[in-house]
């Protein structure tokens, strides 16, 4: 990473903490070096973005969110931004037939990295996540070592309401939960829901 990366990396992660909080809470696992896939709930741009900002400094550098091409690519900074600060993975929606979806994202496990995905797909406007797709499932099947570990980001999406282009002050959270994995036999669905469930299980609740 360029210097200029590094302390862009380290302006974004304070501003990020200063608007929202950005707090991450372990209530699973412990933040460790280790390789994972970190999936969660998504309704908003910024999602990738705190849970980048609530890990540890010493876990983003081996931490790669997934951004579509054809969005985070558009105009220079955005690019230089998620290419060289963020070292995103970054993904097709638009793909012919015969291309792999998944091809980017199991490179980047192959080479050690940990990776942030959205099972969802695409962001979601309901209290809760809608079903998740395929991808967590096949990741899961071909990388059984890799860790799987549920996150819930509260809040979010009143940090950035639609149309607003001027983050509003926002207490938020990231709660990261016990790792699950693919179980002998398992079948798609069954753990596509399974995962989907560990996700929700860890959305705060209100008083009694």
């Amino acid at each position: 990473m360029s210097p200029a990366a590094k302390l862009m990396g380290l302006l974004i992660a304070f501003v990020a903490r200063l608007v929202t909080g950005a707090q991450g809470h372990w209530k699973g696992c412990p933040p460790q070096a280790l390789q994972r896939i970190y999936f969660a709930n998504h309704q908003s741009h910024l999602d990738w973005v705190l849970i980048w900002a609530a890990l540890p400094h010493e876990l983003r550098a081996r931490t790669r969110p997934i951004a579509a091409r054809d969005y985070w690519t558009r105009g220079r900074f955005r690019h230089w931004l998620t290419r060289e600060v963020f070292n995103a993975v970054y993904v097709t929606r638009q793909r012919s037939d015969d291309q792999d979806p998944l091809e980017p994202l199991v490179a980047a496990l192959e080479h050690g990295d940990s990776l942030v995905i959205f099972p969802e797909g695409t962001r979601g406007h309901q209290a809760l996540p809608q079903p998740f797709k395929s991808g967590l499932y096949h990741l899961a099947e071909r990388f059984p070592d890799v860790q799987l570990v549920p996150a819930w980001i509260d809040n979010v999406q009143r940090v950035m309401p639609k149309g607003e282009v001027v983050p509003v002050p926002v207490l938020c959270s990231v709660t990261f939960g016990a790792p699950i994995r693919l179980e002998p036999g398992e079948d798609k669905r069954a753990f596509l829901e399974r995962a989907r469930e560990a996700v929700i299980a860890l959305r705060p609740r209100g008083p009694a």
